[in-house]
């Protein structure tokens, strides 16, 4: 049988049709036609009044940061249960990640923990310059405390939404309340442009200090004359064109991976030591990866043998995301915590959740840890 993976993509007709539109009309250069109504769809559907696509999510992270004022030496508060790229670019600009626990109803960052964090380090006169929230595995964070926080300090939120596009936190979009949120359009993301990401904000001089910084800081001239640095960070007119595609289905994308976690937390509801990820009360999740945690003692299996007993079948599955404060390159940062990431790490699994998954398919990953919990 063919390789079962975490999370592919899902490419429809209407995606085919938008690059052909775009390969016949010559409009293949980072700019175009496809790349301005991205923007623009992409803003209205996230409800925020500015998006600039660029070519990844830790691109528009990059950008974020800097144009929030973050430089060398500066602290910058981070969710430690998320991939690197939430605090790479914390470390690109010079400045220091201050990684930052989680709570156990999202697995996102723990509010109490970071107001504590930004209080004391405030009193010390050591404000940090800004804060990373990541919104992970398609659920939103508890957006308001952290926000109160961060504005009583003058501190910039950064919203890491990569993971949540689709998401709510009451009847708004993760992304939508921070100086910036940050999305992602990586090839196992709920909508993908193969790569690329954008970043949102209600602020039209950032948005427009980031279209600049993006394209290679080009000053209006009619010749190449740059006085500030910049990136080659646009996204293509193409790239564009397949997410337009992608957008107009991202609310079946979400139907579809909430129905897979159902149907999963169903057919494994009465084995003993597995737990599905909570859903906090705040919103509603993606699910963009359908993910639980193992009691080896109750299961007796651990995590690992799960995840080995389906790579055996050729599965993909993954362990939830290894903290921050626990990586080599992080080795000498500060943390804050408790142990949940820490545990979560340890007995997490991410099971297959694209949104072309069949109902076979997800039907043997439930055999396969049916079996493996039976022995």
């Amino acid at each position: 049988m063919p390789r079962l993976y975490l999370s592919p993509p899902d490419v429809g007709q209407a995606e085919v049709e938008h690059v052909l539109d775009a390969l016949q009309s010559n409009w293949i250069a980072p700019v175009g036609p496809k790349l301005d109504q991205f923007e623009q769809e992409f803003a209205t559907a996230v409800g925020s009044r500015h998006a600039v696509a660029v070519s990844s999510g830790t691109a528009a992270l990059h950008l974020a940061l800097r144009l929030a004022g973050v430089g060398a030496g500066d602290e910058v508060l981070c969710s430690s249960l998320t991939f690197v790229a939430s605090a790479a670019p914390i470390a690109y600009l010079g400045a220091r990640p201050v990684f930052i626990d989680s709570e156990e109803l999202s697995w996102n960052m723990d509010p109490a923990l970071a107001c504590e964090v930004i209080e004391r380090k405030a009193a010390a006169g050591r404000t940090p310059k800004a804060l990373v929230l990541v919104h992970l595995y398609g659920q939103s964070a508890d957006i308001t405390p952290i926000l109160r926080c961060c504005e009583k300090h003058g501190v910039k939120l950064i919203e890491d939404a990569a993971e949540a596009l689709g998401a709510t936190y009451g009847d708004r979009c993760p992304g939508s309340f921070g100086l910036a949120g940050i999305h992602s359009f990586n090839g196992n993301k709920i909508i993908t442009t193969s790569g690329g990401g954008m970043l949102v904000t209600e602020d039209a001089e950032l948005a427009r200090q980031a279209r600049f910084l993006a394209s290679q800081a080009r000053d209006p001239a009619p010749h190449y004359q740059h006085s500030v640095l910049g990136y080659n960070y646009r996204l293509s007119n193409v790239s564009a064109a397949i997410g337009l595609g992608q957008l107009a289905r991202l609310s079946a994308k979400v139907t579809c991976r909430r129905g897979h976690f159902r149907e999963y937390a169903r057919a494994l509801s009465d084995l003993p030591g597995l737990v599905m990820q909570p859903e906090a009360a705040w919103g509603q999740s993606t699910r963009w990866l359908t993910c639980l945690t193992v009691d080896p003692e109750a299961a007796g299996v651990t995590r690992e043998d799960l995840r080995l007993a389906l790579e055996a079948e050729d599965i993909e599955s993954r362990p939830i995301w290894k903290p921050l404060h626990l990586q080599p390159v992080f080795a000498a940062a500060e943390h804050h915590g408790r142990g949940v990431s820490d545990r979560l790490f340890e007995c997490g699994l991410c099971l297959p959740s694209g949104a072309a998954m069949s109902r076979e398919d997800r039907d043997r990953v439930i055999s396969i840890i049916r079996r493996a919990l039976s022995r």
